[in-house]
């Protein structure tokens, strides 16, 4: 089943403490297809870059099944970002941000997009994504993420958005923000009871979180020795999700397997600069991943940890 995505595509200049980077391919929609791509295809791209926005970038996201037929070329430059991350990892500092042709971005959904049954709003205006989904013939699965910017700046738009979605996707500070309150799960609830079916909430190393009505599932992140380069692994992961989702039956059990899919495809892009890593992903590199994340994750059995005999006694006192 193919994914419509409608965000950004940029090109990433980026410091760590494990190098540099500059003008990688980057943006939402760019992490979000390669890695949805991993699992359904083809992935329907909606978004905008300027003329100077390099031939092989393009043929990079071809290559990987990523429809460009909604990826509008305008004149003038495309969407530049410029970053820098210190010892902690979880937290970019931005040092430039230059929107360029993205200011203007008006999605333009093609006809033959407009009967997707999955779709994925990046990290867009708010406004822009509820155009987006008034131009799409209802989805069986739709989903949003947003960023701190746009809570502070967009908060109604931003609320109309989680109304008219299935799934919302933030990260901690961002749910914090937008509730108002700083309990986890008090946050989600509010969020909830605006009508979405779960809340996503990614934590960065820490892993992920799914809050529902009456359920709860979380998975920790897979554990990396090394990390490169944090840049995308948020999108990375939706991309992951969603893409994991789309050949499912939206089941519970499904969300729950698709989570672990995300935490292992972001994993994976934290170990190199921009997409080079999930650019040269397999399948195979997937599963063995994440039969390795649950083998952290799972116990056998009470017996065989020896904890029978420890709850026996519980149990009595």
């Amino acid at each position: 089943m193919s994914v419509l995505v409608v965000g950004s595509v940029a090109l990433d200049t980026v410091e760590t403490p494990s190098g540099q980077v500059t003008e990688a391919l980057g943006g939402s929609a760019t992490y979000f297809s390669l890695a949805a791509s991993l699992y359904t295809a083809p992935i329907h791209l909606v978004a905008v870059v300027g003329d100077d926005f390099p031939s092989q970038g393009l043929a990079m996201l071809r290559d990987r099944q990523v429809d460009l037929r909604g990826l509008e070329i305008s004149p003038g430059k495309t969407f530049r970002w410029i970053g820098r991350y210190g010892e902690d990892l979880n937290t970019a500092e931005t040092l430039a941000t230059d929107l360029n042709v993205f200011a203007h971005f008006d999605p333009k959904v093609p006809t033959e997009y407009r009967h997707e049954s999955v779709v994925f709003l990046a990290n867009i205006d708010p406004e822009l994504q509820l155009r987006v989904l008034e131009a799409v013939d209802r989805p069986r699965l739709s989903a949003m993420d947003t960023m701190n910017f746009w809570i502070a700046s967009k908060r109604d738009a931003v609320t109309d958005v989680m109304r008219s979605v299935d799934l919302v996707l933030l990260n901690e500070a961002e749910l914090r923000q937008y509730a108002g309150v700083s309990n986890l799960m008090a946050a989600a609830q509010r969020v909830l009871d605006l009508g979405p079916r779960a809340v996503i909430v990614k934590k960065g190393e820490y892993g992920c979180a799914v809050f529902a009505r009456d359920r709860y599932f979380a998975m920790p992140a897979f554990p990396l020795q090394r990390v490169c380069d944090p840049t995308g692994a948020g999108d990375s992961f939706a991309g992951a999700f969603m893409g994991s989702l789309a050949g499912s039956s939206f089941s519970w059990d499904a969300m729950r397997r698709a989570v672990l899919q995300g935490c292992v495809v972001a994993s994976f892009t934290c170990e190199a600069f921009g997409v080079q890593r999930v650019l040269g992903l397999r399948t195979q590199d997937v599963e063995r991943r994440l039969q390795q994340l649950l083998s952290y994750t799972q116990i056998q059995s009470a017996r065989e940890e020896g904890l029978d005999h420890a709850v026996q006694n519980a149990a009595k006192a």
